[in-house]
């Protein structure tokens, strides 16, 4: 085979490696993530969603709005997981799972209940350059993607926050944390494909309301659950921010959403639940 066809096929093969290998993740039988994506490993990618065949891969949960930044979400299974943990999940049942954002005391404990068997910090240990998540806990898939934070004494601290992904059946969901910046290319590439994004709406502590609403239409949930808000000024700015491209649900009296791939809204649309957790 002449020279030139040979080094065309090996730059081809160099450019396909790590498509491939990221094909070859998402269709291992262990742990394997439905929601990632290969977007931007080739031009003109799209998100991958593997074909799965009979209803219990389909996923269920449902969510309830604790408070602040704390979501209880109860997966069909029976795993139950409350979000930026502060040692308070608004019930006397103890969580299978907790994860922790450590910007704010308000979004951790030093001393989470020692009957929770799964606990995760979104910040890396001492000598850890990231926090690196990735755990299947019956029916669902916990992973994380790091962020950056502001430091108390300025600067940044990196890796310091942690946006925690939850893949049940063919269901994923997000959880922004205490998000801080902008999003790049890799983010993007690492969260993948979200159906349901639960997202800080201060705009001012966290990522600024222009930037956030942004990131949002670029995610494009079929689900968008706000959280991180102090009254409803920010609240009533980033919902009149998002009106134009999703639908407005105010479902303060629902108190929880119960949601499967096929009950996906078929419009985006923000839904507000009640405080407290219904």
């Amino acid at each position: 085979m002449a020279p030139t066809v040979l080094a065309s096929l090996d730059v081809l093969r160099r450019r396909l490696a790590p498509a491939a290998l990221a094909l070859a993740a998402l269709a291992a039988p262990a742990a394997a993530s439905v929601c990632q994506s290969v977007a931007g490993i080739l031009p003109g990618a799209s998100y991958v969603k593997l074909a799965q065949a009979g209803a219990e891969t389909e996923g269920e949960v449902t969510i309830r709005f604790i408070g602040h930044s704390t979501y209880l979400i109860e997966t069909g299974g029976g795993v139950s997981i409350a979000t930026d943990y502060n040692g308070w999940a608004g019930r006397e049942a103890v969580p299978d799972v907790v994860t922790m954002n450590h910007a704010h005391e308000t979004h951790w404990t030093a001393h989470p209940d020692p009957r929770i068997p799964h606990v995760f910090r979104g910040w890396p240990d001492p000598g850890q350059e990231r926090a690196e998540i990735w755990e299947e806990i019956g029916d669902v898939l916990v992973r994380n993607v790091s962020t950056d934070i502001r430091g108390w004494g300025g600067g940044r601290e990196p890796n310091g926050n942690s946006i925690f992904i939850f893949e049940v059946g063919q269901l994923c969901i997000g959880h922004l944390g205490h998000l801080h910046h902008e999003l790049g290319p890799d983010h993007y590439a690492a969260i993948g494909r979200l159906d349901v994004v639960m997202a800080p709406v201060d705009g001012g502590v966290t990522l600024g309301l222009p930037e956030m609403i942004a990131l949002l239409k670029r995610v494009r949930a079929s689900v968008v659950l706000p959280m991180h808000y102090w009254g409803y000024a920010s609240l009533d700015r980033f919902t009149a921010g998002m009106s134009d491209d999703f639908r407005i649900v105010n479902a303060t009296e629902i108190g929880e959403l119960t949601l499967t791939p096929r009950t996906l809204p078929a419009e985006p649309t923000v839904f507000i639940l009640g405080q407290g957790g219904g």
